[in-house]
């Protein structure tokens, strides 16, 4: 699945799916009432961050986002999201996505890669990133309000590179 960096013209595919994600509630702690423009603000990284999509042909199938976790002395840590339209998921998008994110940290120099904030329950995601060899460091409880199962935890995910 080839991933590349975004460029301008991908965000009306990136933007539909940053909406669908967030409207669904149940993956990301982003309000749905967020104008088009703060959801571009939050997901489109600045420098020295990097946001990518994954293609087949010119179809966006899935974006993420890649930055430090913080700044000054915790620089050296990376963290990243993933988005991936319904209809493509199942197919190794997120997977794509996730190595790539790995790799640009690696090459970046960052010593690590943090999830901050990868909601309990989210099956898909979980059992992704535990293959990709992240680890639970911890869960703060009840701190995401899922539509469906009411108040669940945000697990903070973390592997060296």
């Amino acid at each position: 699945m080839p991933v590349r960096d975004f460029h301008e013209d991908d965000w009306p595919a990136v933007r539909a799916i940053v909406e669908a994600v967030v409207a669904a509630g149940d993956t990301f702690p982003y309000d749905p009432r967020w104008s088009t423009a703060a959801l571009r603000d939050v997901w489109v990284e600045r420098p020295p961050g990097r946001t990518t999509v994954a293609v087949v042909g010119n179809r966006v199938l899935g974006t993420a986002k890649m930055r430090p976790n913080r700044p000054g002395p915790g620089r050296h840590v990376a963290t990243a999201s993933f988005m991936v339209a319904r209809n493509a998921r199942g197919r190794g998008v997120g997977r794509a996505l996730a190595e790539e994110a790995l790799d640009w940290a690696r090459d970046q120099g960052y010593a690590a890669m943090q999830f901050n904030a990868v909601v309990e329950g989210n099956e898909a995601a979980e059992r992704l990133y535990r293959r990709l060899g992240f680890t639970v460091v911890g869960t703060v409880p009840a701190a995401f309000d899922h539509p469906t199962r009411g108040r669940v935890g945000l697990h903070v995910m973390h592997r060296f590179l």
